[in-house]
């Protein structure tokens, strides 16, 4: 087991990203993620203006993954992603997030963690830890890419199903991957309505393999009962033709039927789920069940 400390970090996926760790194929790698605000908020009179905006969503790494190479995919295992503090920070900021026009207030809230709950306006709600930043090296054409930014590379995609026990594969564009992963939220809902989850520095173990000859346009997750294409874009709209489209062409190849047989099927079985409405770009994930087709025979589809 080899380990990445918290303060390896970069700031923006880019093509010629130094590593800063070399690992087998196979590895199993432990990070030491950071929250995105680099733990520089810890009370509720905290004020978000005065912070250093320039240490934002750090995403720790990268990591050269040995005979990773473009037209390859990285296939992450996510572990484990224990949560190791008793506090979390939320934030609400005017301008931002699903409904920021009818902010009226900034504030800052630090919610206590207590015996795997989060304790909130009298509610106790479990965690469900999850990976908000997470992603290789763009190709020389899409990079670099801020980590607050999502896009095929994978980047701050905020999809609360990237959590223990799912398998992302990320499309490999350079040498070695050079995988980062950050901003570790302890509870999200889908779409990140006010531009935050809880917000908390983690610490976050993956399987880093390679799967040969294997191309896909977009990050592709896989749970224990579906598959899901996750697209990016600038709007809702845009995001979901992408992971819509790259779903449909995965199924007619694996049922071996026309394109327009295989949209009927989407239509019928493939849900489209939000992931997030408040980073630079949108994010959208096509979800296929496993009883429609597996994991495998999407990938299969891809190579």
């Amino acid at each position: 087991m080899k380990f990445v400390e918290g303060k390896h970090v970069v700031y923006s996926f880019a093509p010629d990203m130094q590593a800063v760790l070399t690992v087998d194929d196979g590895d199993i790698v432990v990070f030491g993620s950071n929250d995105c605000f680099f733990q520089q908020v810890q009370s509720n009179n905290d004020v978000l203006d005065r912070i250093d905006h320039e240490r934002l969503n750090p995403a720790t790494g990268p990591v050269f993954v040995k005979g990773a190479k473009p037209g390859d995919l990285l296939k992450v295992d996510i572990m484990a992603i224990d949560v190791l503090v008793d506090q979390g920070v939320t934030a609400v900021v005017a301008g931002e997030g699903s409904v920021k026009d009818e902010v009226e207030h900034n504030i800052v809230r630090v919610i206590p963690i207590v015996d795997g709950a989060a304790e909130y306006l009298g509610l106790r709600i479990p965690l469900k830890p999850m990976i908000g930043v997470i992603g290789v090296a763009p190709s020389d054409a899409d990079g670099p890419c801020p980590t607050n930014t999502p896009y095929k590379h994978g980047g701050n995609m905020d999809t609360h199903d990237i959590r223990k026990g799912s398998t992302l594969y990320l499309p490999v564009r350079q040498e070695g991957a050079l995988f980062a992963l950050g901003d570790c939220h302890a509870i999200m809902g889908d779409g990140e309505a006010c531009f935050t989850g809880l917000e908390v520095p983690a610490q976050v173990t993956v399987r880093l393999s390679v799967v040969k000859d294997t191309v896909s346009n977009w990050p592709i997750l896989e749970t224990e009962t579906e598959t899901m294409i996750i697209a990016s874009a600038p709007t809702l709209e845009e995001a979901t033709q992408k992971s819509v489209s790259q779903a449909v062409g995965a199924l007619a190849k694996v049922l071996n039927c026309m394109w327009e047989e295989a949209y009927i099927l989407a239509s019928l079985v493939v849900d489209v789920r939000i992931s997030q409405v408040v980073d630079p770009l949108m994010t959208v994930r096509a979800v296929v069940p496993k009883t429609i087709a597996t994991t495998e025979q999407i990938l299969n589809a891809l190579k």
